[in-house]
């Protein structure tokens, strides 16, 4: 289902039950993160607070449940997105006998080529008001927590192009506000952007960067789902949405953004600048993320439509809403990984206690002797998979969505001994844990149940005398020439 705009999403929620509009005042400055921590730790409804003090209503916690994280994306259930996928490739890569079935192919490619993004001409509805002079305080920009360094834009989907092949990537990414035209860029160094900004600094180039806040929810989403790099996050949104995103040319930069987007930031990055102290940042591990280093960001536009919504999210102890964007990438990118690297994965769940990546339980089909350790090391190799910290292996009819029978098959079926793995590797930015910056352990757990080949020899059953061979036998076989101390 495709959201013509945010409001229609807003809508949609409120005809649900699923949204509250606070007409109270309540101030950006702290009191907002506090009523929105306490109604996500309740999973309660998404808040539209149309009194913030601004000329702009706030919306938040609109995707704060498994439920709403559902409709954002237009289907029943997550797993729908999943089972699309898979139906999907295998009609692609299933042999096609006759020149029939090939002709039978055309109706689904026509159907994938209109959901890839298409420049239309003109101004789109992002583009109704045009800032005289672009000023980001006149937005309810949150400061979410009592230590952090300052107001942040928490929902903006952040788009950059790789100087040398114009291929567009688009994440996610924090924005401290410093002034009316000034926040950082805090990206990662892990992150495509990233990647992008050391090509311009090669290039001594000004690097142009736009910002779409609002629109369909599908863009927020697709901005932070773990796509190969060169893999166009609009064609995702497109997929999700079964509808083309409709993009506009930026006025001061030479990018697009999507039509239906409620608010637009243009600017640019200096490579050449010296970067700027960002943070601290209450984050999603329920600590504070220290204060670092990141690229300024400089804005030379903002526009918006007449009837503009600020979007925002929090983040903090779980639950929170972020924990349902991570469970919708979960669900739906099972399918590829099973498609294309771990054919013998069943099934595979990052509990919301885990934080995202730091904890994967992952159920397989057991064929033979070390095939748990070949998943793990294969999932540590995959994109985002690399930040997983820990990583459980199981089998059989266990249900891994059942932390007690996890828990339980675990205990029945591990030797500390000889079933945890010790490695290092790539760690998240923000990992508190980790003793040196972006890099640390990683635990694997095999809780498979054990084939003879897995088990030590000193715990195999052992053979009787009769069969056993002692010296009196090798006497009898080699009565000459064997010396006997």
């Amino acid at each position: 289902m495709a959201y013509r705009n945010q409001n229609h999403f807003i809508k949609v929620l409120e005809d649900a039950g699923e949204l509250v509009r606070i007409k109270e005042y309540v101030n950006p400055h702290l009191e907002i993160t506090e009523i929105t921590d306490r109604i996500s730790k309740v999973y309660g409804p998404a808040l539209l607070f149309e009194n913030t003090g601004y000329d702009f209503p706030l919306l938040i916690n609109s995707m704060g449940t498994e439920k709403r994280m559902a409709m954002a994306l237009g289907v029943e259930k997550l797993d729908d997105i999943a089972h699309q996928i898979e139906s999907l490739f295998k009609n692609f890569t299933s042999p096609k006998n006759n020149f029939l079935d090939k002709l039978k192919m055309l109706p689904q490619l026509g159907e994938v080529a209109s959901w890839m993004p298409k420049t239309i001409k003109g101004r789109g509805a992002c583009q109704e008001v045009v800032m005289k002079d672009p000023d980001i305080t006149k937005f309810p920009v949150l400061k979410c927590w009592p230590e952090d360094g300052g107001p942040f834009i928490t929902l903006p989907v952040i788009q950059t192009k790789d100087p040398l092949t114009g291929i567009r990537n688009v994440g996610l990414y924090r924005m401290q506000v410093f002034g009316p035209t000034l926040t950082a860029m805090h990206w990662h160094r892990h992150k495509v952007s990233a990647r992008h900004f050391n090509e311009y600094k090669k290039l001594k180039q000004r690097m142009p960067v736009v910002i779409s806040l609002g629109g369909d929810p599908a863009y927020a989403y697709s901005g932070t789902a773990p796509l190969p790099d060169g893999v166009d996050e609009f064609m995702l949104a497109g997929f999700i949405r079964k509808k083309r995103v409709d993009l506009v040319q930026c006025l001061t930069q030479d990018m697009q953004v999507p039509a239906d987007a409620d608010i637009i930031i243009e600017g640019y990055i200096d490579p050449e600048e010296e970067f700027i102290l960002e943070g601290p940042f209450g984050d999603h591990t329920g600590y504070y993320s220290l204060a670092d280093y990141y690229p300024k960001f400089h804005i030379t536009a903002i526009t918006h439509r007449k009837d503009a919504i600020y979007p925002a999210t929090i983040v903090g102890i779980p639950p929170q809403e972020d924990a349902w964007i991570g469970k919708a990438t979960e669900r739906i990118f099972l399918a590829p990984i099973k498609m294309t690297m771990v054919p013998e994965i069943v099934d595979m769940v990052l509990p919301v206690e885990g934080v995202f990546h730091n904890l994967v339980i992952v159920k397989i089909r057991k064929d033979y002797p070390g095939q748990a350790l070949k998943v793990m090391n294969s999932l540590w190799g995959a994109g985002q998979m690399m930040f997983t910290k820990m990583m459980v292996v199981v089998d059989g009819d266990v249900n891994i969505h059942n932390n007690l029978e996890v828990a339980k098959y675990i205990s029945e079926n591990t030797d500390p001994s000889t079933d945890f793995m010790f490695t290092q590797g790539p760690s998240d930015v923000l990992d508190h844990s980790c003793s040196r910056m972006a890099f640390g352990g990683k635990m694997g757990l095999d809780a498979t149940k054990k084939l003879p080949e897995e088990i030590p020899l000193a715990k195999q059953p052992q053979q009787n005398n009769s069969s056993s061979i002692n010296a009196s036998t090798i006497k009898s076989i080699f009565p000459r020439n064997y010396r006997y101390q």
